[in-house]
């Protein structure tokens, strides 16, 4: 299969007749655990040893076991998670500053070191240098999207996901999307996305206890930055990363994650002022 390479997938745990994907619900647990940390060690949380390093230490062991697999997009969404909670948290900035650096330099010796990876960062760079190997995921669903003009060729009607777009059920769900529907209904789905962030919103602001704004605020990051990742990959504004778009995407481990963060969200919003 043409670029088999870059569909890098995470372990699957077989339960009988049915596979769960275990990343999906690490992001849940590190949310609800960063809200606990940062909920209850406010008075620490700007201090390095007791403040800093364990949940840099917690987040640091699941990117590790993610890179083991190997499965590079799932590290960086996990540590996205971790960037944003300890921003909102109250982390010192410097800190943060420090650990984006340290990030960047081992984000490029790992795509240095392994071929594959530094071959997806340049096809990432220039997609149609090498459309019938590297660049074609990126390729493929950029024709997808151009070819739905404003209104799409109708639903059904995808011509891309017959065999060209590779993962077109799954994280290249959107391309086709674009293809059938177009730039209107493209629009649509992520003014729908923004209308349940604002709800969101709201809900997280409405929480007087501070643990339930976190927690609120963790499952909301994981719905967030997997629509926003999911969407930068299929427009071409970053590499492909295997991120699955929440309810849309083919798959119930995703689905059935992304009802969870929504059950929970619901739950807070019944104590929100």
């Amino acid at each position: 299969l043409v670029g088999s390479e870059m569909c890098i997938r995470d372990s699957w745990i077989p339960l009988g007749p049915v596979n769960l994907q275990p990343m999906e619900f690490v992001k849940i647990s590190l949310a609800l655990y960063l809200a606990y940390f940062m909920s209850s060690k406010q008075a620490l949380v700007k201090t390095f040893s007791r403040g800093v390093i364990p949940p840099f230490a917690v987040t640091g062991l699941f990117c590790g076991l993610l890179l083991l697999q190997p499965d590079f997009g799932s590290a960086v969404v996990v540590a996205s998670i971790l960037f944003f909670m300890c921003l909102a948290g109250g982390t010192r900035f410097i800190y943060l500053f420090f650990a984006m650096i340290l990030a960047c330099v081992g984000a490029m010796a790992l795509a240095i070191l392994e071929p594959y990876r530094l071959r997806r960062l340049l096809a990432f760079l220039d997609p149609f240098a090498d459309p019938t190997d590297t660049g074609y995921h990126l390729v493929q669903s950029l024709l997808a999207i151009g070819s739905g003009g404003f209104f799409g060729v109708g639903v059904g009607a995808s011509r891309q996901k017959m065999f060209y777009l590779p993962e077109a059920h799954n994280d290249f769900i959107m391309a086709v999307v674009g293809e059938e529907l177009g730039f209107f209904g493209m629009t649509l789905i992520m003014v729908l996305f923004a209308m349940l962030f604002m709800r969101c919103y709201k809900i997280i602001m409405g929480q007087s206890d501070l643990r339930d704004r976190f927690s609120a605020f963790g499952v909301t990051l994981v719905l967030a930055i997997g629509a926003t990742l999911n969407l930068a990959v299929v427009m071409g504004m970053a590499p492909p990363k295997g991120v699955a778009m929440p309810f849309l995407s083919y798959g119930g481990s995703s689905l059935l994650a992304s009802m969870m963060c929504i059950g929970l969200l619901l739950n807070f919003s019944r104590t929100a002022r």
